[in-house]
């Protein structure tokens, strides 16, 4: 269940879907017997960003850390 924002550093708290960024993650896990990965099991988590947190970042998920708030690039400006 989603209860704050996903940023370590932030103290929002989660009241409204219209507010900020909701995030799905899904993946399969798989035991270590003789199941194929179709038989594994599905597992969901879900993570949200305030609106002042998902305005400068966004939520991935990293090889060894697991899922975890970053900031977004910054954009260039365009040449006119």
């Amino acid at each position: 269940m989603v209860s704050k924002c996903a940023n370590p550093a932030c103290t929002e708290t989660f009241r409204y879907l219209s507010q900020g960024k909701l995030f799905r993650f899904e993946w399969t896990l798989t035991q270590e017997s003789s199941l194929s990965s179709k038989d594994g099991m599905r597992h969901v988590e879900f993570y949200w960003l305030c609106e002042g947190c998902a305005e400068k970042m966004t939520i991935v998920y990293k090889t060894g850390a697991g899922v975890t708030a970053v900031g977004k690039p910054l954009s260039l400006p365009t040449a006119s």
